[in-house]
């Protein structure tokens, strides 16, 4: 099947109003398709599941997968610039969706000031705050989009999911919420923004260090929580230092966090609840951040700051790479494989709608008018597909 004929049938199947997910891993050139062959909905019970989940951000609501079982699975190899032809000519339709009205300016630098008041008065020590913001759209359709994100962001987690009982998503995001491949897990922290002016070598801010400091914090002692052992997690638990990665046109500060799963603590779902949402997403202490956040933040999230990706599926990996008969099954052997990605840097479209999220983290530090600035950075990433 060559990328024509890949991109054909899957807009055959949006065109049939059947459930889809197709997807490109970081730093990947390998597409990924499931196309879903009847429009059940499939909630997830236990996260034993097999297929590609899409959880929300509020985990006390359902979560959707498209179960292995019930679909298809397509994939192509492609290079990014087989989609050069997929960039628009018209600089208006930029013009148009880069304005912002002073009235949603205002609205988020008070939704920030009012943050800094809960933080001052001890409700919490951080919070994520984000805004929707609504452009026209003005694509014939999702794929085409989904083509220029897989141009513009290679780095990134790429994908296109669509459930007429649920709704049409895209998005590029940067943040791996875990993997797992057989017994090792890996998960990160990202936090702090600032942008992109051609060099990763920048100085941070003592806010933005603490910020992300305190999602690491968050996120190790999570994982020594969800198996109940502290001492034996400390074995098995890897940490690295702060550094600077890009995204898209902005940087952030990353730490990288592995462990090493046991049969006492392979099970995913209390890794799950402990991990999501992180600090990074939400604020800290958790359970209070997100609290505030649905009650004053003025509109749902649904899937934005939610997770989604490969849950469980089986893959052959080599157990020697350097061998030169690594295609021996003696050399070879099946694991399972869970991908999560953390749903930033997103879209949702609804007819001739399109929303994007955006937000950031607010300490007793922040200053609002940066917080805005940092949200309309953000946006340019998601706007500069349409």
């Amino acid at each position: 099947m060559n990328l024509d004929q890949f991109f054909e049938k899957i807009k055959k199947q949006y065109d049939r109003k059947l459930p889809f997910v197709v997807y490109k891993k970081p730093s990947s050139s390998k597409l990924k398709c499931m196309l879903q062959a009847t429009d059940v909905l499939h909630a997830v019970v236990d996260f034993t599941e097999s297929g590609f989940v899409f959880a929300p951000f509020d985990s006390s609501q359902d979560a959707f997968i498209v179960p292995i079982e019930h679909a298809e699975i397509v994939s192509v190899e492609f290079d990014k610039n087989d989609f050069s032809k997929t960039e628009r000519k018209n600089h208006k339709t930029s013009d148009m969706v880069d304005s912002h009205r002073e009235s949603e300016k205002l609205a988020h630098i008070n939704q920030v000031k009012n943050g800094i008041t809960a933080i001052e008065e001890g409700c919490f020590s951080k919070v994520v705050l984000s805004r929707r913001e609504l452009v026209a759209n003005v694509e014939n359709h999702p794929i085409e989009i989904f083509k220029r994100l897989l141009q513009r962001y290679p780095p990134a987690f790429v994908y296109c999911w669509y459930h007429p009982k649920v709704g049409l998503w895209l998005g590029a995001t940067p943040e791996t919420l875990l993997n797992i491949k057989g017994h090792q897990l890996h998960t990160m922290s990202l936090a702090g923004t600032q942008a992109f002016e051609g060099t990763v070598d920048v100085v941070w801010k003592e806010k933005e260090k603490e910020e992300q400091q305190i999602v690491t914090d968050f996120i190790v002692e999570s994982l020594r929580e969800s198996v109940g052992n502290h001492r034996s997690t400390t074995d098995l638990m890897t940490v690295t230092d702060q550094k600077t990665v890009r995204a898209g046109n902005l940087l952030h500060l990353q730490t990288e966090i592995s462990m090493r799963l046991t049969p006492e603590n392979k099970d995913l779902k209390p890794i799950l609840e402990a991990l999501h949402p992180t600090p990074a997403v939400c604020g800290f202490p958790k359970d209070k951040a997100k609290a505030y956040i649905v009650e004053n933040e003025g509109y749902p999230r649904e899937f934005y700051a939610g997770f989604m990706g490969e849950l469980h599926l089986k893959e052959t990996i080599s157990r020697n790479p350097n061998r030169r008969n690594v295609e021996n099954n003696a050399y070879r052997v099946q694991k399972s494989v869970s991908n999560l990605y953390v749903n930033l840097r997103c879209m949702q479209i609804k007819g001739e709608d399109v929303f994007i999220y955006v937000g950031g983290g607010i300490t007793k530090d922040s200053n609002p008018t940066a917080e805005w600035e940092e949200t309309v950075h953000k946006s340019k990433i998601i706007k500069s597909v349409l």
